[in-house]
């Protein structure tokens, strides 16, 4: 009789608890339907030259696609156009404009083949109306200032192109200002004079300027001059992680007073601290040799190999960060400075993806971490794309 009543106590607490579980998901269900859910930050364009990755199905390798984004419950995502830094001359500069502008041209292709699936978005008003027609939306952002060049207008063609926020550098130092990870350290001590022009004539359009990846000191450059609120598309908490790409308090406090918002990035290097890893770095070394002997472009089976080897010693040899240390993450900078600066922003195809959420269709799963630890509904709505719009539309303001 008590092992008849011990059975039944646990199968009691076992139904209990999917109960609540449920509860949460159908929860999570009804606020996707409601509110608008925006991705700051993706590298998936990357994907898009190479044979077999197809946008309006759902695909094996990478993680983004329309069909994804409808499962996980995501209305828009920001595609980023990216460009690595390379040589900062005249010829360069004219080969990576023309890289630019043919990535826009393979999004728009993929716009036009499934205009029942998505439709490009540049306010948030489209957005809305494309999430009420039952589509998707594609934002537009240029990662890597680098193929402006020394070139104004460049920014005003990629504007019209449809790109709303450029991320003024990359993983090295350009003409614009210093990055955070440059190996030589700074070169201009934040912005240089040609990107104080910049901003102005980001301001000037409307465009968000993008602090990911800078340095600090051009991080602070960029919150004096700009005339409207500034993100950080794909960045997370120092504090939490001590990291050059991360944001510490002060940076938050004085993003804050500029109005901008920060877009937690779910890349795990920047939601924990990493570990010692003596044998992944050792394997790393081997690899990165092996494909640096290759001269010479790679072919695209080349390209998908190194990536899949890259991607099964990561799986092998580091733990990713979960979907709780990103939402440690969205509390800290609520700590610090309030609910209504802080996003998302996964970084998904440029190394973005963490346990519970390692593409777009999981989403969700950031959805019922936020709900079990009793965000409001207007809250969760804030932190999924309320913020960002906010911003954007401030940024369009300003212009007008």
């Amino acid at each position: 009789m008590r092992l008849l009543s011990a059975i039944m106590a646990i199968v009691f607490i076992a139904a209990g608890c999917a109960s609540e579980d449920e509860k949460v998901s159908r929860k999570a269900d009804k606020l996707h339907q409601t509110m608008l859910t925006v991705d700051t930050h993706c590298d998936t364009p990357m994907r898009l030259s190479r044979v077999g990755f197809d946008l309006g199905k759902r695909n094996e390798r990478g993680c983004v696609d329309f069909p994804r984004m409808k499962e996980g419950g995501l209305d828009a995502e920001f595609f980023a156009v990216f460009i690595g830094q390379g040589p900062r001359t005249p010829e360069a500069y004219e080969t990576e404009h023309s890289n630019t502008l043919e990535i826009f041209d393979s999004i728009y292709k993929s716009l036009e083949r499934y205009p029942e699936l998505a439709g490009l978005a540049l306010t948030p008003g489209d957005a809305w109306k494309l999430k009420s027609e039952g589509r998707v939306s594609v934002f537009i952002g240029i990662e890597n200032g680098y193929p402006v060049g020394t070139d104004l207008s460049r920014i005003s063609q990629y504007y019209n192109r449809g790109a709303r926020y450029i991320t003024l550098c990359h993983s090295a130092n350009n003409d614009i200002c210093d990055s955070s990870t440059d190996a030589n350290g700074p070169e201009h001590n934040g912005l240089s004079a040609f990107g104080r022009e910049v901003v102005a004539e980001m301001n000037r359009l409307g465009m968000l300027v993008d602090v990911s990846h800078m340095s600090d000191d051009s991080f602070y450059d960029v919150i004096e001059l700009s005339r409207a609120p500034v993100i950080a598309s794909h960045s997370s908490c120092r504090a939490l992680c001590e990291s050059p790409r991360n944001l510490d308090d002060e940076m938050l406090l004085a993003l804050k007073k500029n109005g901008g918002v920060i877009q937690i990035c779910l890349l795990s290097d920047y939601l924990r601290q990493p570990e010692p890893n003596p044998e992944f770095d050792a394997k790393m070394k081997e690899l990165r040799a092996k494909w640096k002997a290759m001269e010479g472009d790679l072919t695209e089976a080349q390209q998908e190999q190194r990536w899949a080897e890259y991607s099964q010693l990561r799986e092998k040899y580091i733990k990713l960060a979960t979907v709780s240390d990103a939402v440690n993450h969205i509390q800290h900078v609520i700590d610090i400075i309030g609910i209504d600066h802080v996003g998302i922003g996964s970084d998904f195809d440029g190394g973005g993806g963490i346990e519970g959420c390692t593409d777009v269709s999981m989403m969700k799963n950031i959805t019922k971490e936020l709900i079990r630890r009793g965000f409001s509904n207007g809250d969760i709505a804030k932190i999924w794309g309320g913020n960002f719009m906010r911003v954007m539309s401030q940024a369009q303001s300003v212009a007008k």
